[in-house]
This record gives C-alpha cells, sequence and structure tokens, in this order.
C-alpha cells in the first residue's frame, strides 16, 4: 500500500483500547494563496481531541501527508523526524485528555484515492473530491484512520470565490478569505467514522430539492449539466427514503443528502455520510441508453442510500465485518428496487449480473468465507469483490425466506436502534434477529457464513409408465476440497408447457439438507414438462436441471411468463458451460435460439456477455469463428426487427459490434459509423461512435489520425478517455510495445488513463498480437505493484495479466512466478485467480472438442 499506513487489525483494537477521539475540527486551503487552485499540494491543519484510559500511554496517527510542517500535542512539540507516511507520527506520553494538533501539505490524488484532483478539458475548471475507504481520510488530514474511532467533524475550506464546496453537513458560514478566495465553514456533524467523511470542491453545477423534510442536492461539472436528469435521480431517490422509512423504522438522521456525480472515479459510488459520490462514468448519460443502464444506476443510488443506515449510521467495528455493510445495501438495494420503483425484475437482473460474479468468485483458488479475518487494510482492499457483495446478499436473501420478513425487520429496527451512531459487529444482528424470530441461527450463519465455496443442487427423478413421479430427490453437491454440505430454503417449481409457453402448475417449497432430500410432495404427481429446483432464487446454489426438463428448456428458455425463472435457466446454462458440462457451441446455439423471443432487456445484455465470454474462453478456437458468426447473423436479425430508435434496436447494435470479426462485419461498422448505411432509426450518437470506431481500430479498420479527429469533435473527459481505449486497441506490434511502455514505465498515469489503456491494451480479436507480453507480464507486476496505490495497482496485475493466452504455457508461467518467495498476499492471490481462469478455460476447451 503506497503511501499510506498499512493498519493491521492488532495495531487498531490496541489503539481502540486506548482512546475515544472527542472532535476534529479540519482547516484545508485549496488554493495557491491567490484565489486560484492548488496545484500538487494544499494545507492541511486538524485539531484532534481524545481521551486516553491510560494516561502516559503511546499510540502513533496517520498522515499520509507530502510533508508534516509541525505537530503539538497538549501545547508541546511533537518531534516529527521519525514520521513517514506509511508509519504515521508517533505520540508518546498522553495526558488522559488531549489536543493534537497537526499542520503538512497534502498531495492531490491522480489515483482516485483521497483527495482526488481533476482537470475539465472542456473549460480547464478544476474538481476536487475525496475518496477516503478503505483508509485514505489519512492522505487528506491526520486522523486515527479506523472505523471503531468515530468523532465529531467539523470541516473549514478556503476556495476560489466561484467554487462550491459540499461536506456530509451544511454550510454553516461563508466569508471573503483574500482576492479570489472565500473561506467555507460547515457545521459540526454527528458522529461517524473517517472513511465516510467528505470534502467536494469545484464550480459544480448544482440543482435542489425536498423530499420529506430533507433537503436534497444532485451536482455534477457544469459542462455535464446538459445531461444531468436531476428529475429521475431525484425520483430515485424519494422512492428510496419513502421505502428505507417504511422498513427500518428509523428516519435519515441528517438534514440535508447530497449526490455528486464525479469524473475519474474508481468504483461504482461511495456513501459517504449526507455527500454521496457516484461515477459520472458510469451513470451519467450523454447518450442514448437501455433500461439496463437506468436499472444499474437506480441501483447504485438505491445501494449507497441504504448505507446511511447500514455502515454509516451503524458501522462496523473492523474490516471483517467489510461484508456486513456491503452484502446488507446489496440485498437492500435490489430489494426496493422491486417494490418501490419501476423496476420490477430487479431480482433477476441481481440473478443474472451480480450473482454470478459470486458464483465466479466462490469458485476461484482464492474463495473465502463471507466472514473472515482481515489481518490488515492490505487485505481488505482485495475483498470487496463478489463474495463479500453478491454471495453475501444472496446470504441475507436466504436468511429473510428463514427466519421470515417480519421477524427480519423487527430484529433490523432492535439493531438500528440499539447501535445507532456506534460500531456493531454481525454477532449483535443476529442476536437481535434471533430474539426477534425465535430462532437458532449460529448454525445458519456458520454453514453459510464461515464456509467457502458453493453447493450444486440436481433433481434426480423417476418418472413411473403412467408420467407421475415415482420419487423426487434433491441431490446436493459439494467440491472435494469444501465438503460443506448446507441448508438451503428452496422454491421447487413445476411448469407445463401450453402452446410455447411454460406454465407453473405449482410452487412448493422445501428445506434441503444434507447429501439427498426426497421431496416426498411430489411423490405420485404428474410430472411437469420442466421442474426447476431453486424457482424465486431463495438459495445461493448452482441448479442443474433433469433430462425430460433439460430438452423442454431448450427449445422454451424464453417460454416462462415472468424473468426470474428464465434468468434462472439461463444461469443453470451458464453454471454448465463454465462447469465443463455443456460445450460451448451447444451453449452458443441455446443463445441464438432463446434470445429472440426473451423480453427483458437485462437479461438479454447480460446473456449475450456471456455469450461473447464463452467463445473467448471457452470454445475450441477451431470453431471460434463459426460461433462469432452466429452471434453476428442473430444481432444483425434482431435488430433489423427491432423497433427503430428503441432500447432494444440499440442493444442488438452493440451486440453487432462485440461479434463483429471478418471483413465484411467491418464493412457493416463503417458504414453506420460514416452514415452511408445505417439500420433505420438507429441513433448513432457520441457513445455508440466511440464504440463503432474502437471496434474498427481492433480490427484494423481505423488509424491514430481518425482517433484524433474524432477526439477534436469530442474534447471531453469522456472522449480522452475513449480515445485512448481506441489508441491502445491500434492492432500493431509497435502500438503494443508502446502502450505497455506507458503501463509500466516510471511515470504514473492518472486513473482514467490507466484504466483506459488497459482496456484496450488487450481484445478478444488480438490474441496472438498480445502473445509475447505473457512472460513480460511476470517480469514487471511486482515492481508496479510496489509504486503504485491500491486502485491502479490491482487493475493492472486483472487487465494485464495474459487471460487471452489460454494455454498449459501460461499456467506454467504464472506457476512459476507464483513459487517465488517475496511477493504480497494480496497480488498472488490475484495473480493466482488469473490462473484459476485459464485452467477452467482450458477444460472446457476440450468439451467444446469433444474430448
Amino acid at each position: 500500500m503506497a503511501g499510506v499506513h498499512n493498519l493491521t487489525q492488532v495495531e487498531a483494537a490496541e489503539r481502540s483500547r486506548l482512546l475515544e477521539v472527542t472532535g476534529y475540527d479540519i482547516t484545508l486551503d485549496l488554493t495557491d494563496g491567490h484565489g486560484n487552485p492548488g496545484s500538487d499540494t494544499f494545507r492541511s491543519t486538524t485539531a484532534i481531541t481524545f481521551k486516553c484510559a491510560e494516561p502516559g500511554a503511546d499510540t502513533f496517527i496517520e498522515a499520509a501527508a507530502s510533508k508534516i510542517h509541525s505537530a503539538t500535542l497538549n501545547g508541546e512539540p511533537v518531534d516529527i523526524s521519525a514520521w513517514t507516511a506509511e508509519k504515521g507520527l508517533a505520540l508518546t506520553g498522553l495526558a488522559a485528555e488531549n489536543t493534537l494538533v497537526v499542520d503538512g501539505d497534502f498531495g492531490y490524488s491522480a489515483s482516485g484515492q483521497g483527495l482526488q484532483q481533476s482537470l475539465d478539458p472542456v473549460d480547464q475548471e478544476t474538481y476536487l473530491y475525496s475518496q477516503f475507504e478503505t483508509a485514505d481520510a489519512q492522505r487528506t488530514y491526520a486522523c486515527f484512520d479506523q472505523p471503531d474511532l468515530k468523532s465529531v467533524f467539523t470541516w473549514r475550506a478556503t476556495v476560489p470565490a466561484h467554487w462550491k464546496v459540499i461536506s456530509n453537513m451544511p454550510v454553516e458560514s461563508e466569508e471573503p478569505a483574500g482576492p479570489g478566495a472565500k473561506k467555507i465553514h460547515f457545521a459540526v456533524s454527528p458522529r461517524m467514522s473517517t472513511y465516510i467523511t467528505a470534502i467536494c470542491a469545484g464550480p459544480y453545477h448544482e440543482v435542489r430539492d425536498s423530499h420529506d423534510g430533507i433537503d436534497l442536492g444532485v451536482f455534477c461539472r457544469a459542462s455535464m449539466a446538459q445531461y444531468l436528469d436531476a428529475d429521475d435521480l431525484f425520483l430515485i431517490t424519494k422512492q428510496g427514503f419513502d421505502f428505507f422509512h417504511e422498513q427500518f423504522g428509523v428516519r435519515y438522521p441528517l438534514p440535508k443528502y447530497d449526490q455528486l456525480w464525479v469524473p475519474d472515479f474508481n468504483a461504482g459510488a461511495m456513501e459517504n455520510f449526507g455527500c454521496v459520490t457516484h461515477a459520472e462514468a458510469h451513470y451519467i448519460f450523454r447518450s442514448q441508453v437501455t433500461d439496463y443502464e437506468y436499472e444499474q444506476r437506480a441501483n447504485t443510488i438505491l445501494h449507497e442510500l441504504a448505507h446511511m443506515w447500514f455502515g454509516d449510521l451503524v458501522t462496523m467495528r473492523w474490516w471483517n465485518d467489510l461484508w456486513l455493510n456491503e452484502s446488507f445495501a446489496e440485498w437492500a438495494s435490489h430489494w426496493c428496487n422491486t417494490e418501490a420503483t419501476r423496476f420490477s425484475d430487479a431480482w433477476s437482473t441481481f440473478l443474472s449480473i451480480r450473482k454470478a460474479w459470486g458464483y465466479r468468485q466462490d469458485q476461484l483458488s482464492s474463495t473465502h468465507p463471507v466472514y473472515c479475518e482481515m489481518p490488515d487494510l492490505e487485505a481488505v482492499e482485495v475483498n470487496f469483490d463478489g463474495i463479500t457483495y453478491a454471495k453475501g446478499a444472496s446470504v441475507i436473501k436466504q436468511l429473510v425466506a428463514y427466519v421470515g420478513l417480519d421477524p427480519f425487520l423487527t430484529g433490523l429496527r432492535a439493531y438500528f436502534a440499539k447501535h445507532a451512531w456506534g460500531n456493531a459487529t454481525f454477532d449483535d444482528l443476529l442476536t437481535e434477529l434471533e430474539t426477534a424470530s425465535g430462532r437458532e441461527l449460529r448454525k445458519f450463519a456458520a454453514q453459510w457464513l464461515e464456509t467457502a465455496q458453493v453447493n450444486t443442487l440436481r433433481p434426480v427423478v423417476e418418472i413411473d409408465a403412467d408420467g407421475d413421479y415415482g420419487s423426487v430427490v434433491v441431490q446436493q453437491e459439494a467440491p472435494a476440497g469444501y465438503p460443506t454440505l448446507r441448508t438451503h430454503r428452496i422454491g421447487i417449481g413445476l411448469y407445463d408447457l401450453d402452446g410455447d409457453r411454460l406454465v407453473r402448475r405449482e410452487l412448493i417449497e422445501a428445506d434441503v439438507a444434507g447429501e439427498r432430500t426426497e421431496i416426498t410432495a411430489l411423490a405420485g404427481v404428474k410430472a411437469p414438462d420442466l421442474l426447476l429446483v431453486n424457482d424465486e432464487d431463495l438459495t445461493y446454489a448452482k441448479l442443474r436441471l433433469d433430462e425430460r426438463s433439460l430438452g423442454t428448456l431448450v427449445g422454451h428458455i424464453a417460454g416462462f411468463d415472468s424473468a426470474l425463472p428464465r434468468a434462472l435457466c439461463w444461469a443453470a446454462a451458464w453454471d454448465m458451460l463454465r462447469d465443463a458440462e455443456m460445450a460451448a457451441r451447444d451453449y452458443v446455439a441455446l443463445v441464438v435460439a432463446g434470445l429472440p423471443a426473451e423480453t427483458d432487456i437485462n437479461l438479454t445484455t447480460a446473456t449475450l456477455r456471456q455469450a461473447g465470454m464463452a467463445l473467448t474462453s471457452f470454445a475450441d478456437p477451431a470453431w471460434n469463428p463459426t460461433g462469432w458468426k452466429m452471434l453476428a447473423d442473430l444481432a444483425q436479425a434482431q435488430l433489423a426487427a427491432a423497433e427503430p430508435g428503441s432500447g432494444w434496436q440499440l442493444t442488438w447494435a452493440r451486440a453487432f459490434i462485440t461479434a463483429a470479426r471478418t471483413p465484411e462485419e467491418a464493412a457493416v461498422l463503417r458504414g453506420w459509423f460514416s452514415g452511408d448505411s445505417r439500420p433505420e432509426g438507429l441513433v448513432v450518437d457520441t457513445e455508440l461512435r466511440w464504440s463503432l470506431l474502437q471496434g474498427l481500430a481492433a480490427l484494423g479498420a481505423a488509424s491514430p489520425e481518425e482517433i484524433e479527429q474524432e477526439l477534436a469533435g469530442d474534447r471531453t473527459a469522456s472522449g480522452e478517455r475513449e480515445a485512448a481505449i481506441a489508441h491502445a486497441l491500434v492492432p500493431t506490434a509497435e502500438n503494443k510495445a508502446r502502450v505497455w511502455a506507458e503501463l509500466t514505465g516510471p511515470q504514473t498515469l492518472p486513473n482514467w488513463k490507466n484504466r483506459s489503456l488497459l482496456q484496450g491494451f488487450q481484445s478478444t480479436r488480438q490474441v496472438a498480437l498480445t502473445a509475447p507480453f505473457a512472460e513480460k507480464f511476470f517480469e514487471v507486476v511486482g515492481d508496479v505493484w510496489a509504486r503504485s496505490d491500491s486502485e491502479p495497482a490491482q487493475e493492472f496485475a486483472t487487465l494485464a495479466y495474459p487471460a487471452y493466452q489460454i494455454s498449459e504455457e501460461t499456467v506454467a508461467l504464472t506457476s512459476a512466478w507464483l513459487e517465488r518467495d517475496g511477493q504480497p498476499a494480496s497480488l498472488r492471490r490475484l495473480v493466482a485467480e488469473g490462473r484459476d481462469g485459464i485452467e477452467r478455460a482450458l477444460k472446457a476447451r476440450a468439451k467444446d472438442r469433444g474430448e
């Protein structure tokens, strides 16, 4: 973790035992002293008051500054000679009541961690926003940077006079601060953790509203104001507030709720208390998008809003309960989306997008229990994964089914009431849920939270001569290395064909435990055309279909009236493909046969992505061109049939761009781009033009000069990002060498450029071209990791890994690197995950070849 202290759990526990932090007063000067924005560093002076349980004891405080000018403890100078950003500042001889003042220069960030500084190429204005999770508050002010040392915060900031400043609390006063500058003073906050404090500043465009006594604001860069659809953002936010207020029984506790859509953001969003930041690149739409993007945006808004209760009002004690923060918000956002917004099929999207992420993560060599010990912050950084989010949310969904929604909410309300403004653990929540439900939940928790990997549920059926079930058994399987057989509350759906429709005749619920569970309620029942185990998607498990049901599915996967059973069947097929139980060519054939009748745009988008992954990783390379041609033909046929100008037309246009491989298909892309030949109604706006140009560049059908010409017409932050991807895609050995040199050279790239170059460097269309860099990756990854902030370090380790070089040679290269001593554990984990993907792909390709 370059530039910050890698706090250990042992250090945090000792410091928490000693200290009670009673207040922070933070003063920032974000100008150059003449009323203009500062450049490389900013002045940060922090006064911290705290109590010590053992007067005379020693401790330390984090201060990831460029330079510390001075520090005083209770009026006496602190020795700063041994201070470093990585070690922090030692504090000795503490009194019972202490006042510490630390004055230093802190660096603006270009990595998205700390106080990010971004220059808008449209108007040359500077924008700042903070990003402090996991422990990057120390990059902006001296602090005890751990979640259980909560305190109250007072922020003051000197900024250029035309700027706005947004923090957790409302502005209390504003005064001139010399020529061209002003000083903003914020109201004192309630108790909160350092990682959810926030300061954002710049000439942001602002729209305000109010709802139920809460002052609401949405912000974006001035150059993006025309694209800020504030009405929709406010609508989702208000629907979320109404729903969560009713369900949680505790009002949102702050006077205002601001949301900012900011540039160069690493994640989707961040739950800063009352000052949420969202990724502008994902959620401010400059061009036409589909309901898939609108639903994803709504889900993110609701996810962060749920955190105001779970994470902000009540906060984990240490990062081993990170899963609880994220799992709860993940579950609550989909629940709210389904019940309170127009996105009533959000649970099917959860299954096809988020849960698929969890299943994939849980089958890697790095799999871990949902709850696991976090020895230090570096371990936490790589644990924002599919297990922490999606599997955890699935376990909460299962828990709700297990205890019932009303007892669950009763326990949740008691938990909020008891632990408001404090810190808590999962054990605290479990205690309240047991009291409310009257059920013993420790065994459930141990099964689901303290063990790793995923079970498979496979129906074993016997059908007699009359077409009735003789017996139905749900067989539960577990991987050899992770033999846990769990208790599953599942739905079992019986579906009959009515023409082309699959109509559910009956739904029964059952508890599955152990290796074999006989479903006695189905004995003697007429066998349906399709038996769906885990109907309603109550549990977290891979599912299979019996032979009769699978035969029905192949011809009628779009026949279900509801999106959720269709999503379950698509998920079953995807899992069979990944587990080498279904050939990639058979999966692609199912996609081509089933997707034309699919009516859920989210499910279609997810399935098309998986079809692309099937061809990239799991198909025999010799058959691969046939598969891409099948997808391209499907896309063109659906494009022709789609309503002109619709989201469906755009979905299929994107699918064709992804699938295009041949000169003839490149010519189609060129016709769309130039306007010489376009499908009726297809809106080729800014973002689609970039997609087309990137597709052409990857095929060698667009020059660097043409990319620069396109950029000249879109000289925005988004345009620069898209142009960087397009340039990296140009398929020459010289260009790939240039991009690699930029990625691995000594100069630190801004996070947006680092990510764009990585996205364009490797392409499914250019596997042979980047093959020589497989060996180079292992030569440099350790050095890149050591000198980079955690986010760009992780991106390099995952996106530069030779994932498309699917061969035993890549496995051997990876294994040899992993056998070396001295590699950081977090980096080893990410590289080993890369090898897992190669090994799985090799098995699937063998299946596709019929071996």
